[in-house]
């Protein structure tokens, strides 16, 4: 136990450390507001409540302690170098400023625990209330040990703004980063969801499939039987019985993931939120593949959706096949409109187009133009997948080529796709 806690122990000790200098040098970019005085504004307190906000230590007095210590004898070793002051009294006209990052310190540590999930407009009024008290105590101190100074309403009016002005714009970086963050999870939890869409599909496809077989197994069982051919019906039979344990195994994998991929009220996105998923999601692929594709999104219409991962599956394998047609530069087109109730997408490409003789198959399984270096053919499964989650929502589904690109066009009833206002 000793051993484990020591590495934890110089983790908070490092953690606290960077805080205290990163406050220090943040706080020499300063304004001092008062003649003839060190009291100054500066950025320390910015800094400090910032990392605090994103990875608050586990003592924050203990934080605020070592930040004011820093802080002091920064600006006590600039005042040495600089040859400006004495060092008693340097230590003396800085030390009020240790007072100043113990309360703020202290004063958010009581917030965070007396309001650990408040508002982030009442915690910036709060933490803004904090600096104010903080401020005051720093200036009451120096006014004593350095030079008096009365405060009219104006300098408490100027205290009182920087404090929240401060304040406000920490919590306001916090909450971008933070929005920025949830963005690159929901887009990275809809990948995955329409991923399991996908496979979802699949095997409830190769279900009927195995279904299928096994009735024509027991059927081949039966007639042996009737025939007298006693070894090959077992064989036929023992064929069918493997079969269908397949399918249990195949059963229990589709409930897993069914479980996993249920919709539920996260499911309802915008088109124009999945169209910006599919763009950055291929833009990355594209410059795996070491292609540059230009993207470009023509939508005249938005609207919520119920079956985003339907749609996103849908919309993210015509554009990653575009991107996969495409030489080493190219254009994807993906364009968005409502005709006669019903949702049209077109997705064009300027990539070497597909044979005319092969249009009418494209769709069945097993088609494929993708070879690897060595020959072997991809698995042929994307366009057949398409085709099955377009009839799923009882929509169409074209295609055009005239070895100058491709144009896919969907249309699908949005009564079917968009989410129903109860």
């Amino acid at each position: 136990m000793r051993d484990h806690a020591r590495p934890t122990r110089r983790k908070e000790i490092l953690q606290m450390a960077v805080i205290a200098f990163l406050t220090a040098f943040a706080s020499e970019i300063k304004v001092i507001p008062f003649n003839g005085e060190l009291f100054r504004f500066g950025l320390g307190s910015i800094s400090f409540f910032l990392y605090i906000l994103i990875r608050p230590p586990r003592s924050l007095i203990q934080t605020g302690i070592m930040t004011g210590v820093v802080v002091v004898l920064l600006r006590v070793a600039g005042d040495g170098m600089s040859g400006h002051l004495e060092l008693a009294e340097s230590v003396r006209e800085h030390l009020p400023a240790f007072a100043f990052y113990f309360i703020y310190a202290a004063g958010l540590h009581l917030l965070i625990k007396r309001f650990p999930q408040t508002s982030p407009l009442r915690l910036g009024g709060l933490a803004a209330f904090v600096e104010l008290a903080g401020n005051t105590t720093e200036h009451l101190i120096r006014s004593v040990w350095v030079a008096h100074y009365s405060f009219g309403m104006g300098e408490w009016l100027l205290l009182i703004g920087v404090a929240i002005i401060r304040n406000y714009f920490a919590i306001g970086l916090y909450s971008a980063l933070i929005v920025n963050e949830q963005k690159k999870r929901i887009q990275e939890m809809m990948e995955v969801n329409s991923g399991l869409y996908t496979e979802t599909l699949y095997i409830e496809k190769s279900m009927k499939h195995i279904e299928q077989v096994t009735l024509a197994s027991h059927d081949l069982y039966q007639k042996l039987k009737t025939d007298g051919l006693a070894a090959y019906s077992r064989q036929a039979l023992s064929i069918a019985q493997e079969i269908h344990e397949v399918k249990k195994d195949a059963q229990r994998v589709l409930t897993g993931l069914t479980k996993l991929n249920r919709p539920d009220s996260k499911n309802n996105y915008q088109l124009s939120e999945l169209l910006r998923f599919v763009v950055n999601a291929n833009g990355t692929y594209a410059e795996y593949l070491g292609k540059q594709v230009s993207f470009q999104v023509d939508s005249t219409i938005d609207m919520e959706t119920d079956s985003a991962t339907a749609l996103l599956a849908l919309i993210n394998n015509l554009v990653a096949n575009a991107v996969e047609a495409m030489p080493a530069e190219g254009q994807v087109r993906i364009a968005a409109k409502m005709d006669e109730g019903q949702l049209v997408i077109r997705v064009q490409d300027t990539g070497k187009g597909i044979p005319e003789d092969l249009l009418p198959i494209i769709f069945e399984p097993g088609f494929t133009t993708k070879y690897n270096e060595q020959g072997v053919a991809a698995t042929g499964i994307g366009l057949s997948h398409a085709k099955d989650i377009v009839k799923s929502l009882e929509g169409t589904i074209e295609v055009q080529s005239n070895g100058q690109g491709t144009v896919f066009t969907i249309a699908l009833p949005c009564k079917n796709i968009q989410k129903r206002v109860e």
